[in-house]
């Protein structure tokens, strides 16, 4: 009889810490409240305007296919703001235009960049957290040191400052 060597498939995540310590890194998470609020509405107003240039194509879409197309209407939103935050939080800056122009970055719970599937995930759960369990769930973030939301606790995620924010924090 063989025998199964099922060393390759042992769980590594168990031995892994986090990457980003709020009690030998302060300047990784000094402010990052209030900056990942105002990236919200940064982020919120840009996917609004976006949502509004899709909105005018589809409507365009209606007419050309004698009101078929408006049936589209109900799906603007959530699939534009899906692509939006996969293809920011998820691209090579690892942060959403707006978490960009606050100094903030998102990486997994042991350092690595974000990637696309994981930021559709997180702005997914984000979403659904938000419109099933109320908005109290952010509260979430002012009782831990790393100042994670349960979003970003369901997802393995954190939002920390950026290198140069993180720079000037430290000085």
């Amino acid at each position: 009889m063989n025998s199964l060597d099922t060393s390759r498939f042992q769980d590594t995540a168990g031995e892994r810490e986090f990457a980003y310590d709020p009690d030998t890194q302060p300047e990784l998470f000094e402010g990052v409240r209030s900056r990942r609020f105002l990236a919200f509405l940064i982020d919120a107003t840009i996917i609004l305007i976006l949502t509004f240039i899709v909105g005018v194509f589809v409507f365009l879409l209606g007419i050309l296919t004698l009101g078929f197309g408006w049936l589209l209407y109900g799906g603007i939103f959530p699939a534009v703001a899906l692509v939006y935050t996969a293809m920011t939080a998820g691209g090579p800056n690892s942060a959403t235009i707006g978490m960009r122009t606050m100094g903030l970055e998102m990486r997994t719970w042991y350092g690595t960049k974000m990637y696309h599937l994981l930021a559709a995930m997180h702005a997914l759960v984000f979403y659904f957290s938000i419109s099933i369990l109320t908005p109290f769930v952010l509260l979430v973030c002012l009782f831990n040191g790393r100042k994670r939301c349960l979003h970003d606790m369901l997802m393995g995620t954190i939002v920390i400052n950026s290198k140069k924010q993180a720079e000037a924090y430290g000085k």
